[in-house]
């Protein structure tokens, strides 16, 4: 008997002691007080087995068709036998014409050998890699985007540097998203620091490498890739995130003390972890890293010109107009009447960005100065942002529509009902200061 059925057993004894009432045994069983009558005549007659279900050891009413299951797997192994469960499932639903679950046809596909569950198949083997022989060599790049500051703050994410020859920690940085300009900043650290790499190794994300299949305006070079070109240094795309395994092992060892250190010291911000971040690094070092095979550092010094402030920067091209205009991010930008001015007009001049919002305008060696004729900025519809960029996005997003809230309350035709309705759902803001910019 299940456990329901003697859960029956007691009730309905308590309603032949009379100890329960037929209406009170009902409510607690969930059905009617005339089933409680028929349960109370079967227990009477047959005792604790009257209450187990007669359909128990029978077939099923909603059994299929014996024949239908060896119908399903003769067409799997003439028309489908590479076919996993639900795409068969799919063309014999759509092809033939045969009704039952996916389920059940995995079940047969399994009882017959034609399909291997995951939980049964052998394990994939990763063969490994052996270590670069030196320190600098080959460095492996990753962000781990993690609640770093438990429920402090909201969550970040924290690019890591680890060194494939010794596992050391090379440069941390807390950022909001792995973005162009934050891989710039912690690139721009570790040049400091320790100079420049042969190769970089990171995953296929859209900060490293262009995944579109055929990328418009050439090769399409990333930012950051364009980047680490003037400076000499390869990017290498992982395929796999085991290929990469020692930045992302490093992960689950930061995710777990570093969390728990930020904790002890009561860090709950992006600067102050930034702060705190080259004393965990020396610790972690000690502890962790290894001796390289070779003494040698591959590492390269930065050149006299090596101009970080140039390379490390969000580059464009524009093609100037007749009139000495031009549009960049929604905004007109109208160049001095200069000599080198003019000598630009009809031609592509190149754009530095900064991450603080400033622009430069070059037009080979020569600097144009230019006045901005700003545009409504929006995210426009449909505009594909990436996972990565997506809480900066929405931040971006809430704070837009509630500044056109806001305007459209402000207006003396706006009563105080269609106010309450507008102010609904939108949050407070809590903290004075200017409107977040745009994620780049």
């Amino acid at each position: 008997m299940s456990y329901e059925e003697l859960d029956r057993v007691s009730v309905i004894e308590r309603v032949i002691e009379k100890r329960l009432t037929q209406l009170e045994a009902a409510q607690i069983l969930g059905v009617t007080s005339r089933q409680v009558r028929r349960l109370r005549r079967a227990y009477e007659r047959d005792g604790p087995a009257g209450l187990a279900s007669k359909h128990r050891g029978r077939p099923s009413n909603r059994r299929l068709r014996s024949e239908l299951g060896r119908e399903a797997l003769a067409l799997v192994r003439s028309q489908y036998e590479d076919f996993g469960p639900t795409f068969a499932h799919e063309k014999l639903t759509e092809q033939h014409g045969l009704a039952f679950s996916v389920e059940t046809l995995r079940n047969w596909m399994i009882d017959d050998g034609l399909w291997t569950p995951r939980s049964r198949r052998e394990p994939r083997i990763q063969q490994p890699r052996r270590r670069r022989p030196c320190r600098g060599e080959l460095i492996q790049i990753d962000g781990s985007d993690h609640e770093w500051f438990e429920d402090r703050a909201d969550r970040c994410t924290l690019l890591v540097f680890v060194d494939d020859a010794t596992s050391e920690l090379m440069e941390l940085l807390f950022c909001e998203s792995e973005s162009a300009f934050s891989c710039f900043t912690a690139l721009r650290s570790y040049l400091g620091h320790h100079g420049k790499p042969v190769a970089l190794y990171s995953d296929k994300a859209s900060v490293f490498r262009n995944n579109t299949k055929e990328p418009q305006g050439g090769a399409g070079v990333t930012q950051f890739s364009r980047a680490l070109s003037r400076l000499n240094i390869d990017i290498i795309c992982a395929n796999t995130p085991a290929a990469k395994g020692r930045v992302e092992r490093a992960h689950l060892t930061l995710q777990d003390r570093l969390v728990k250190e930020l904790r002890l010291r009561e860090i709950s911000d992006i600067d102050s972890a930034n702060a705190y971040a080259p004393e965990f690094m020396e610790d972690y070092n000690r502890r962790f890293a290894r001796v390289p095979r070779s003494e040698h550092d591959a590492h390269r010094p930065l050149q006299t010109s090596d101009d970080l402030s140039r390379i490390l920067s969000w580059q464009e091209t524009r093609r100037v107009s007749k009139s000495l205009t031009l549009n960049y991010k929604r905004v007109l930008y109208v160049l001095d009447p200069t000599e080198a001015a003019k000598a630009a007009r009809k031609q592509r001049v190149s754009i530095e960005e900064r991450e603080d919002g400033s622009l430069t305008f070059w037009h080979g060696d020569d600097a144009l100065q230019a006045t901005a004729f700003p545009k409504d900025h929006r995210v426009q519809q449909g505009e594909v942002v990436e996972h990565k960029r997506l809480s900066a996005t929405m931040e971006f997003i809430k704070e837009k529509q509630r500044q056109r809230i806001e305007a459209k309350i402000a207006k003396p035709s706006t009563t105080l009902r269609d106010a309450r309705l507008l102010r609904a759902g939108t949050p407070r803001r809590t903290e004075t200061g200017t409107s977040p910019e745009a994620p780049p």
